[in-house]
């Protein structure tokens, strides 16, 4: 996409700003040049983070490929630079560029798997799989885009209660939950390790792993 078409599409939104709500008609799509955006779903009486999209992603598009209302709700988290393609341009672009629409399909892909993991995730009855099981998928996403082995540490950006949010547990619950694997070594904070801002920290993701298989273990045999 030339620089021209980028300015002709991108609009700047401070933090805080809400995109669109869940219910929503869809009229446009957005791409993220800066910032960051967070996609919530309300789930029974409250609201659940779903994903945190940084610079290169895309969002929004469901809507206008299937004529339906928004099925999430679209939150600035930090100030953001994004392009806002309307249905028309969108259709365009895919009929256009071959390359845009292959990298969708990849995208929409990559989507459903990680959704299937959630599934999974949030059907796991005891909380200490939850965690770690959060924190392995996390972990190992952010090991695919920068090409890193298990052996190297990872740093999360999100908050005890975000994390909550994903597994499904109250804040204390999983606050004590990251005590014990701080304990352990296998969870430490951001600061802790050295690391400007929040978050957490997996020092080395293979022994986030080696504990999950002794939980695993340890539920299959009990009485071992």
């Amino acid at each position: 996409m030339s620089e021209n078409l980028i300015e002709r599409f991108a609009r700047d939104y401070a933090s805080g700003c809400v995109l669109f709500r869940e219910g929503d008609p869809g009229d446009f799509m957005y791409v993220i040049q800066a910032g960051t955006i967070e996609i919530r779903r309300r789930v029974g009486d409250s609201e659940r983070v779903l994903a945190l999209l940084p610079p290169g992603e895309f969002f929004g598009e469901m809507a206008l490929i299937n004529a339906r209302p928004r099925s999430a709700t679209a939150v600035v988290r930090e100030d953001a630079r994004l392009l806002v393609i309307e249905s028309r341009t969108f259709e365009a672009m895919l009929r256009g560029r071959v390359e845009i629409a292959v990298r969708m399909i990849k995208t929409l892909a990559g989507r459903l798997e990680r959704a299937n993991q959630q599934v999974e995730l949030l059907l796991l009855p005891n909380a200490n799989h939850r965690v770690v099981q959060c924190l392995r998928q996390m972990s190992e996403q952010q090991l695919e885009a920068t090409g890193g082995g298990q052996d190297h540490a990872v740093h999360l950006p999100i908050q005890v209660d975000e994390l909550a949010q994903r597994v499904a547990l109250t804040t204390p619950e999983v606050a004590e939950i990251l005590n014990r694997l701080h304990a352990a070594q296998l969870v430490t904070t951001a600061s802790d390790y050295g690391i400007e801002g929040h978050g957490l920290v997996i020092p080395e993701v293979g022994r986030l792993l080696d504990f999950l298989e002794f939980l695993e273990l340890r539920d299959r045999f009990p009485g071992a």
